[in-house]
């Protein structure tokens, strides 16, 4: 991860002055046990799968869609889109589980920690500057989609 200094100082000027939003949460989710739960993964990594169409870097403001990654992927395969200069793609490409810990996750099922793994994950490109079309159209999407698969649990990996 870059610190801001390391940035060229257009890209200091926009972290610095960019209007982050804040999301307001209207009740706590009830959740199950660990040990009783479907989890999905959801990353910011913009990763993909090889056949898969990768992310757009060139969208102005962020490529708002995401791809599913199916539960039997080997994770070493994936590769990443990701459109910010500040993020240092070197440690997921060496070990693309830093984004999207399946594997470890595999060894959680098999202890017994966690109940089970949905059938697909999510990945989303992160640093998007512009997400009207993400907060309007692809997370409720994909939150249903979620919800219609049965998923108790959703780890949350942003890069």
């Amino acid at each position: 991860m870059a610190e801001i200094r390391d940035l060229p100082l257009w890209e200091q000027v926009f972290m610095k002055t960019y209007s982050y939003r804040q999301a307001r949460w209207s009740r706590p989710a009830t959740v199950k046990a660990p040990a009783q739960s479907r989890l999905a993964i959801i990353t910011s990594a913009a990763l993909h799968l090889a056949e898969q169409t990768p992310f757009d870097e060139s969208v102005k403001g962020g490529d708002w869609s995401f791809r599913w990654i199916h539960n039997q992927v080997e994770v070493r395969l994936l590769k990443t889109s990701h459109r910010s200069h500040a993020f240092d793609r070197q440690g997921i490409e060496q070990d693309p589980n830093l984004a999207f810990p399946l594997d470890r996750l595999r060894e959680m099922v098999a202890e017994g920690l966690l109940g089970s793994l949905n059938a697909r994950h999510l990945s989303f490109m992160g640093s998007i500057t512009a997400p009207g079309r993400l907060l309007r159209e692809t997370a409720p999407e994909a939150a249903q989609a979620l919800r219609q698969d049965g998923v108790d649990l959703a780890l949350l990996v942003p890069v």
